[in-house]
C-alpha cells in the first residue's frame, strides 16, 4: 500500500519561515511527479508547486513565486516544500500528492496544518 507521511507544519507568525517534508513508501518514488496542494477553510484546494522526476523542472502558482521552493531527494524518497516570508494569506492544510509515470495514478497525503499569525 502507498503512503505519504507528511511533517514540518505548526504556527508562526508573519515573515517566519517553515519547511514542510513529505516521505512516501510503497510506490518507485524516482519516477513519480510530485507536488503540493493547499485548502484553506471554505474555500476549494488550490495548486501550489510541483517537480518533475529529476526536480530540475518546477512549476508555481503566482501567489508564492519568489517564496515558496520544492525540492526532492529521490534517495530519501522526500519531497520538500521550503516556505519563506509567510503571510497570512497561507494560512491552510496542505497537501503532498505524487504522480506516478505511466498509468498516472494520484496518490495524497493526510495533510499537515499551516498557520500563520499577523
Amino acid at each position: 500500500q502507498v503512503q505519504l507521511v507528511e511533517s514540518g507544519g505548526g504556527l508562526v507568525q508573519a515573515g517566519d519561515s517553515l519547511r514542510l517534508s513529505c516521505t512516501a513508501s510503497g510506490v518507485t518514488f524516482s519516477t513519480t511527479t510530485a507536488g503540493w496542494f493547499r485548502q484553506a477553510p471554505g474555500k476549494e484546494r488550490e495548486f501550489v508547486a510541483t517537480i518533475n522526476w529529476s526536480g530540475a523542472g518546477t512549476s508555481y502558482t503566482d501567489s508564492v513565486k519568489g517564496r515558496f521552493t520544492i525540492s526532492r531527494d529521490n534517495a530519501k524518497n522526500t519531497v520538500y516544500l521550503q516556505m519563506n516570508s509567510l503571510k497570512p494569506e497561507d494560512t491552510a492544510v496542505y497537501y503532498c500528492t505524487l504522480r506516478t509515470s505511466i498509468l498516472k495514478r494520484d496518490y495524497w497525503g493526510q495533510g499537515t496544518q499551516v498557520t500563520v499569525s499577523s
